[in-house]
């Protein structure tokens, strides 16, 4: 495996003292403890720019972070799987306008819930569901933790968030409930991922993590990235402050140490800002990384384009001015977000706070490695503004 490139920030166009603020301000952050510690990485031109490890992997024992500190990436996981998805398709093994009942039967005849006047009626789906739904999240699923209505108790009486269930039972069980939407009438952020994890299998023959493991993971060189942390790598896991600084209700995270028996396509993973760089630096590559190609360039720029068009966004975790691709956030005007970025460029994050995005106008990645669940939505956009203020070509 050969190491990725480093540059002086200079030599790519960005500000060295900049990029000192954006570390002194995550020290702030850390001091006042409201961030037990980070890892940042900063690459520009296929060149890292900065990889530093600030404060505290674990405050319970005072160890302070490393650069090779694993993380729960959570929904980081599901770029990933998006992927493994396209390589299969690239192969020819599936088409995204298959239904998805094609491989699992076992989601044949949902019924589409509906709420009125305080009973819950059912209709039929108008039309089945695809690959590419899954891959987008129009696929009429849902996230139990995303509200209170009747199908999202549901999920939550089923435990979905549940990891003691194998990936096929997982499906089962979900596809025992009914959808909140019609197929492809609206975005909604869902365990859609999930279910493409278990589709892979079903394609493969093969676990989730074997997959992932045999086709992207070691081909890209990411090998402390796996749905568990080995014994002897303990001592590496980052890990949140036992009580919310800002007072909330901690956030109970996946534990790393032990096996599931689910691997969750739609957040199950541990990784390192390394291994995860090295994924984006694949993705800038347009599918190809030191000799090891998985993607076709064009079914790269196919992934992070914006697949919505005019179909309404659910929620409040896709902004106006944001479509969605295959896995990927993605910027679709160069104002309106009240966070800077390029056109084009695609992002996402995990819910305990790890985050990334690429920007390919500006030949751009960084991403920002944390363990601070309830604080994630006011790091992500404090490190996006730091990044693009220490550019200066």
């Amino acid at each position: 495996m050969t190491e990725l490139a480093f540059a002086c920030p200079a030599e790519v166009g960005l500000c060295p003292d900049r990029l000192q603020r954006l570390l002194a301000v995550l020290q702030s952050e850390i001091d006042r403890q409201r961030l037990p510690g980070a890892v940042v990485l900063i690459a520009r031109k296929g060149k890292i720019v900065l990889f530093e490890s600030l404060g505290q992997r674990d405050p319970a024992s005072g160890s302070p972070m490393t650069r090779d500190a694993i993380f729960r990436i959570y929904s980081m996981t599901k770029p990933l799987v998006s992927v493994a998805v396209m390589m299969l398709m690239e192969q020819g093994k599936l088409l995204l306008s298959d239904p998805v009942t094609r491989f699992l039967p076992e989601f044949a005849n949902q019924k589409v819930a509906l709420e009125r006047d305080g009973t819950l009626e059912f209709e039929d789906a108008i039309r089945p569901a695809t690959v590419h739904d899954l891959l987008r999240h129009t696929a009429g699923l849902t996230y139990e933790f995303l509200g209170a209505s009747t199908v999202q108790r549901q999920y939550t009486r089923a435990r979905l968030g549940a990891y003691q269930r194998s990936n096929a039972e997982f499906s089962q069980t979900l596809a025992g409930l009914p959808l909140m939407f019609q197929p492809g009438s609206v975005w909604e952020y869902s365990r859609a991922t999930d279910v493409l994890g278990r589709l892979v299998e079903a394609v493969t023959g093969q676990t989730l993590g074997c997959y992932l493991r045999e086709a992207i993971l070691t081909p890209l060189g990411m090998v402390d990235t796996a749905f568990s942390v080995p014994g002897t790598q303990h001592h590496r896991i980052a890990e949140p402050f036992g009580h919310d600084p800002d007072g909330g209700i901690p956030m109970r995270l996946l534990e790393p140490r032990r096996k599931e028996a689910m691997e969750s396509g739609g957040g199950g993973l541990m990784s390192t800002a390394m291994d995860y760089a090295r994924f984006l630096q694949f993705m800038r590559n347009k599918g190809e990384l030191q000799g090891a190609r998985l993607l076709g360039p064009r079914t790269v720029d196919f992934m992070t384009a914006d697949h919505l068009g005019a179909i309404p966004v659910m929620g409040d975790l896709l902004p106006p001015g944001n479509g969605f691709g295959l896995g990927f956030a993605v910027r679709t005007v160069p104002g309106m977000l009240p966070v800077p970025g390029s056109v084009g460029l695609y992002y996402w994050g995990g819910i305990a706070g790890t985050s990334f995005f690429v920007d390919p106008a500006e030949d751009l990645y960084a991403l920002m490695m944390i363990q601070a669940p309830n604080q994630r939505n006011y790091f992500r956009p404090l490190f996006r503004d730091l990044v693009y203020a220490a550019l200066l070509d």
